[in-house]
């Protein structure tokens, strides 16, 4: 390379050295910097170094310098510290939506924003139970372009599909497209999910993210009813059990007390929870009744009881004596 006797791209050189080879654990000496400034066809004096570094401070890198004989320079606070950094790649590594290939592509950029030193750290793997990521790498754009309808106010269109014993995708509707204005995103049981006002239906629908197929950002404006102009995300999510439709309701449940910390990361810090003598508190709370609710109240086994509506009692039970019936069936 020839040599670069205006050396415009000395400080650009030697931003990209500190950020990429120095950290606390691998300062750089002066004599180090020089090398690697030669090799990139820049001439430099030791003096001029600390002038230069000087400069970065300015910039606003917080470069530092250690004395002694394995001193150096090296930047100390980044924008995204290293346990930080191991955080966001556990996330990604764990986060079914994202495909292996994306996860690779994000975790790559994650390293850049530390030193080569501390990426080999990031190079690890997260092990989740029984994980399965998505081959449908879609779902990491269409997320993105959600995210610009619900801020943008405009309605969206796309098909939705269901897959059939053969893993063939078959889309509902015949293959007519949804129109929907996306009112929220929420990620459930590691599916994203949209939640939005059906223009068909005319009313609140959920969809799984990756279950849309040549999903297309609209000119529409949003629609909804009076539900959705004091649309509530948060309170949406609670109310219903795994994304699964069912009848809206103010239920009421007596629990053992030893379900209390069930009960509020369920649904929140917030609930009002009544004593109901020594061993059981009861509580009101608003959730939509599905198979799923029934089948979560169920894996509490007797420690909670459901005691109103009166209607989901009943429904309740009812499909509790189904179930006997049809193991005593089975035996």
């Amino acid at each position: 390379m020839a040599r670069k006797s205006n050396q415009k791209t000395k400080m650009l050189l030697l931003c990209q050295l500190m950020l990429k080879k120095g950290d606390e654990d691998h300062p750089i000496s002066t004599a180090r910097l020089l090398e690697e400034l030669d090799r990139q066809g820049v001439s430099a004096e030791r003096k001029s170094i600390y002038a230069d570094m000087e400069a970065l401070r300015e910039f606003g890198l917080d470069v530092q310098c250690r004395k002694g004989k394995d001193g150096g320079w090296f930047v100390g606070e980044r924008d995204f510290q290293l346990p930080e950094l191991k955080l966001l790649v556990d996330a990604v590594q764990s986060s079914r939506f994202i495909s292996k290939k994306k996860s690779d592509t994000l975790i790559r950029k994650l390293e850049g924003l530390t030193s080569e030193h501390q990426a080999r750290q990031l190079r690890r793997q997260v092990y989740v139970d029984r994980r399965v990521k998505t081959e449908n790498e879609t779902v990491y754009y269409a997320i993105d372009k959600l995210h610009t309808a619900i801020a943008s106010g405009k309605a969206v269109t796309f098909r939705y599909f269901d897959y059939n014993v053969k893993k063939e995708q078959v889309f509902r509707r015949e293959g007519r497209r949804y129109t929907v204005s996306p009112y929220g995103l929420i990620w459930s049981d590691e599916n994203y999910y949209l939640v939005g006002w059906d223009h068909q239906k005319e009313k609140l629908r959920r969809y799984r993210v990756d279950k849309m197929a040549s999903l297309s950002l609209t000119s529409l404006s949003r629609e909804g009813d009076e539900s959705c102009k004091n649309f509530d995300l948060v309170e949406f999510g609670q109310k219903h059990f795994h994304m699964l439709s069912g009848r809206e309701a103010k239920v009421r449940l007596r629990c053992e007390n030893w379900l209390v910390n069930i009960m509020l990361d369920r649904f929140g810090q917030d609930i009002m929870l009544i004593p109901d003598g020594e061993d059981h508190f009861v509580f009101t709370v608003d959730a939509v009744v599905s198979s799923q609710f029934y089948g979560w109240l169920l894996g509490l086994d007797a420690g909670a009881e459901l005691t109103a509506p009166q209607w989901a009692v009943e429904e309740y039970h009812a499909r509790l004596r189904e179930a006997l019936e049809g193991k005593k069936q089975q035996e």
